[in-house]
C-alpha cells in the first residue's frame, strides 16, 4: 500500500520502539531458563506435595529414560524441559493482551504450573511481532522495502545486544525469596504493558481505505512495469529457510544450558555471552552486511554457522566458546536477512506480502520446531552428538545454499545493496 512519506516515517518510529520494547522484555528470559528450572525443580522437591505438575513431567523422563541401556544423567532433564518451552514460544497466534497475561504470571511464578502457563501463553501471544513486521511491509514500496527491512533487523541486534545482560542483572538484585525472578518479570511486564499503550496512542490505522482499495484496483488493471525475476526458486529458498533454522535456533536455544553444563556459567555470565553476539552481530549489520549482495551475505553466514557447529562439538575452554560465539553473530547478521533480500527480489510487488509471509513461515515452522528435537538429542545422547546432528544439517543447507541458488541480475543485486544502505 502506498502511503505518503510523513505517515510512512511517523509508523516506522512506533513500530521500530514497540518492537524494541517487545524484544528486549523478551530476551530477558533467555540466559535465565537453565537456573529458572533448576529453581523450580529444587522447590518443588522440597515441596510436601508430590503431585506437582513437574515432578509427573520428570516421573515421565524417568520412565522413558528405564527404557534404554544407555543411563542419562538426570542433570540432562533439565535441558529438554527447556527445549519444550523454547518451542511452545513460537507457536504465533496473536495478541499483546496475551503477551501482558504470560509476563504477569511470570511474575506471580513461585511454582512450576505457573511459570509452565506463563510460557504457554507467551507462545500463543507471539504474533505481533509478526503483524509488526507484516505492517511494515504493507507502507513500504518496492524501493523503499529494503532499508524498512534492515529496521526490522536493527531492532532485533539491539534488543539480543542489552536484553539477556538487563535480565541477568535484574535476576541478580531480586528481594522475592519466594521468586528470584520477580525483578526482572516486573521489569519486563512494565515494558509489555508501555508497549501496548503506546501502541494503542501512537499506531494509525494502515489498512486502506474503501476508496483507497479502489483506486488501486484500477490502477492494477494497468499493465505492470517488467522485471527480471525467477533467478531462485521460491521454494528453494523456503526449503533453506526451513532447514537453516530447524537447527540454528536448536543450537541457538541450547548454548545456554551447554555453558551452564560443561562451565558452570550464571545467568549474568550467560547474558553476557548473548549480549556478545548481539553486539558483534549489529556491529556486522551496520558496517558490512549492508553492503554484501544477497547471495554472498548467505553464503558467509551458513558457511560461518557450519563452523560454529564444529567449534561446539568439541569445545572444552570458553576461549574456544566466544570462538563459537563470534561465528554465531556473523550468522545472525546475515543469513536471514539475505534469504528476505533474496526472497523479495523473486517476487512480484503485488506479491511481496503473500510470498515474505510464506518464506517466514517456513522459518517459523523451523524456529519452533528446533529448540524441542535439537535438547532431545542433546538429553538422550549428548552434546556431542546434538551438535554433530546440528552441523550435519547445516551442512545440508550450505549445499543448498551453494549448489542450489544463483546470484540475481547486477541490476536487481545493485538495487538490493542500495536499499540496505538507505539505512
Amino acid at each position: 500500500m502506498a502511503v505518503d512519506a510523513s505517515t510512512r516515517k511517523k509508523v516506522l518510529k512506533v513500530i521500530f520502539v514497540s518492537l524494541l520494547l517487545d524484544l528486549i522484555s523478551f530476551t530477558f528470559i533467555l540466559p535465565l531458563f537453565p537456573k529458572l528450572l533448576e529453581f523450580y525443580r529444587n522447590t518443588e522437591a522440597n515441596s510436601k506435595s508430590g503431585s506437582t505438575i513437574l515432578a509427573r513431567i520428570l516421573g515421565y523422563l524417568n520412565t522413558y529414560k528405564a527404557a534404554f541401556a544407555k543411563p542419562i544423567d538426570s542433570r540432562y532433564d533439565i535441558v529438554l524441559l527447556g527445549g519444550a518451552l523454547g518451542s511452545l514460544r513460537t507457536a504465533l497466534l496473536a495478541s499483546m493482551m496475551g503477551n501482558i497475561v504470560s509476563v504477569l504470571l511470570w511474575v506471580m511464578a513461585v511454582d512450576f504450573r505457573t511459570f509452565l502457563a506463563s510460557r504457554v501463553v507467551g507462545g500463543l501471544s507471539e504474533g505481533n511481532v509478526q503483524i509488526a513486521t507484516a505492517i511494515a511491509s504493507d507502507i513500504s514500496d518496492e524501493n523503499s522495502r529494503g532499508s524498512t527491512m534492515a529496521l526490522i533487523g536493527a531492532c532485533f541486534s539491539i534488543a539480543f545486544t542489552f536484553g539477556p545482560a538487563l535480565g541477568a542483572f535484574l535476576s541478580s538484585i531480586s528481594t522475592v525469596a519466594a521468586n528470584p525472578f520477580a525483578t526482572a518479570a516486573g521489569v519486563s511486564l512494565f515494558l509489555i504493558l508501555t508497549e501496548t499503550l503506546y501502541l494503542y496512542v501512537a499506531l494509525p490505522e494502515t489498512l486502506p481505505s474503501k476508496a483507497n482499495k479502489d483506486a488501486k484496483a484500477v490502477t492494477s488493471d494497468k499493465p505492470a512495469k517488467t522485471s527480471q525475476r525467477g533467478t531462485n526458486s521460491l521454494s528453494l529458498l523456503n526449503g533453506i529457510h526451513f532447514v537453516f533454522l530447524l537447527f540454528f535456533s536448536g543450537m541457538e536455544f541450547s548454548l545456554p544450558f551447554m555453558t551452564y553444563d560443561l562451565f558452570q556459567y550464571s545467568s549474568i555470565q550467560n547474558g553476557r555471552l548473548l549480549g556478545y553476539v548481539g553486539l558483534v552481530a549489529s556491529i556486522l549489520q551496520g558496517g558490512v552486511t549492508r553492503h554484501l549482495p544477497p547471495l554472498m551475505s548467505v553464503k558467509f553466514g551458513v558457511s560461518s554457522c557450519l563452523l560454529a557447529f564444529s567449534v561446539l562439538c568439541t569445545c572444552r575452554s570458553q576461549g574456544h566458546l566466544y570462538i563459537a560465539a563470534t561465528c554465531l553473530a556473523i550468522t545472525s547478521a546475515t543469513v536471514v536477512s539475505g534469504l528476505n533480500a533474496l526472497g523479495s527480489l523473486e517476487a512480484k510487488a503485488s506479491e511481496q506480502g503473500g510470498k515474505l509471509g510464506i518464506l517466514r513461515s517456513w522459518g517459523q515452522l523451523g524456529r519452533g520446531l528446533g529448540p524441542i528435537m535439537f535438547t532431545s538429542v542433546y538429553w538422550w545422547a549428548g552434546r556431542g552428538a546434538a551438535y554433530s546432528m546440528g552441523a550435519a544439517g547445516i551442512a545440508i543447507a550450505v549445499a543448498m545454499v551453494f549448489m542450489g541458488l544463483k546470484s540475481p541480475p547486477e541490476e536487481e543485486v545493485k538495487k538490493a545493496v542500495a536499499t540496505k544502505k538507505q539505512q
